[in-house]
């Protein structure tokens, strides 16, 4: 079964950090089978209050694929670059069988 991982970014406080993570995630998400589906765009709020502000969603193979990629020794560093240059948050879910 698929699963996505969606993080929104609320702010950015390093916005020269978040460019150095930018230029290499792309690979450490291949190299863990994900792809990304969406990486920012337009957004409608249809119900309730939430406010999105740069929504990035990765989709992966299962579940388990998204937590190794999240908890991976190569994302590890880049990882902390993120949380040090952005206010954000995240949150795993599982979705269809792929």
């Amino acid at each position: 079964m698929s699963a996505y991982i969606l993080f929104d970014n609320l702010t950015v406080t390093s916005p020269e950090d978040l460019e150095t993570y930018k230029s290499q995630v792309a690979k450490v998400v291949e190299k863990h089978q994900g792809k990304y589906v969406v990486l920012g765009g337009k957004t409608r709020v249809v119900e309730g209050s939430v406010t999105p502000s740069y929504l990035v969603m990765i989709q992966f193979p299962s579940f388990e694929m998204a937590e190794k990629w999240y908890d991976s020794d190569e994302y590890k560093d880049l990882k902390a670059l993120r949380l040090s240059a952005t206010t954000s948050t995240g949150v795993i879910m599982e979705g269809l069988p792929v």
